[in-house]
């Protein structure tokens, strides 16, 4: 569905370009130049804009009050027309106020988490491993990771993988670092990114791993108590 007045309270402005180099052979002359299009839209009552360009000459551009192509080009590119740009350009329009939409919705409702930070591998201590920070739902790449152990900034053997698309558009990152923990151990990966406010950082340490091991431990002697139970009473019966 096409939005013609996008919910929000704010001046916002959206700007779709198309760019394309084309070559033109005039004989055995070959000549380059760029052909831009401009789409501009607003939340507020501003004019909107579409507007063609040749190498950074306006050809023409659209009056929406009027609905009527108003030709600029210099007097040496000739006489031609341009059939259908009225309803093409409010058509782009529509476009343009729908991304500018889903763009103030995708403000209200940022991804929960884009930083998680977990082992490779199963966690014992004075054994070597990984920890991995994966980064996702970020857009543009790239973006910066740090690590640090113990409040102590971590380069030797640290890895940084290259960025991968996601469905939605965004992407995901991932970043690695070599381990071998000890008890008390606390180690951090901190994300840097054009969209976040401020850095975004993730703890980990042995603890998680020690707590875990706590869990099953009491897990798996629940099961034991439940069993020797259940085999008691089959035998007093």
């Amino acid at each position: 569905m096409l939005l013609t007045k996008p919910p929000c309270h704010r001046n916002l402005c959206a700007i779709i370009l198309h760019s394309a180099k084309m070559l033109n052979f005039n004989g055995y002359k070959l000549s380059m130049y760029v052909d831009m299009h401009v789409v501009a839209c607003h939340t507020n009552d501003m004019d909107p804009e579409d507007e063609k360009q040749l190498d950074g000459n306006e050809m023409y551009y659209l009056d929406f009050k009027k609905k009527d192509v108003v030709i600029t080009k210099p007097p040496s590119l000739g006489q031609f027309s341009v059939p259908l740009w009225v309803q093409y350009a409010l058509l782009m329009h529509k476009v343009c106020l729908y991304n500018l939409y889903v763009a103030v919705e995708a403000e209200n409702y940022p991804p929960e988490q884009i930083v998680i930070v977990y082992p490779r591998n199963k966690v014992l201590l004075g054994r070597r491993n990984k920890l991995i920070c994966f980064v996702n739902n970020f857009f543009p790449p790239p973006v910066k990771v740090k690590w640090t152990k113990n409040d102590v900034e971590v380069t030797e053997g640290v890895t940084l993988s290259r960025y991968y698309p996601n469905k939605d558009f965004t992407f995901r990152q991932y970043s690695t670092v070599p381990i071998t923990p000890q008890e008390g151990d606390v180690y951090s990966c901190t994300v840097e990114h054009n969209g976040l406010p401020e850095p975004e950082t993730r703890f980990w340490d042995t603890r998680e791993t020690a707590l875990c091991g706590v869990g099953l431990t009491l897990a798996l002697l629940g099961v034991g108590i439940g069993t020797f139970f259940v085999i008691k009473g089959k035998n007093l019966n």
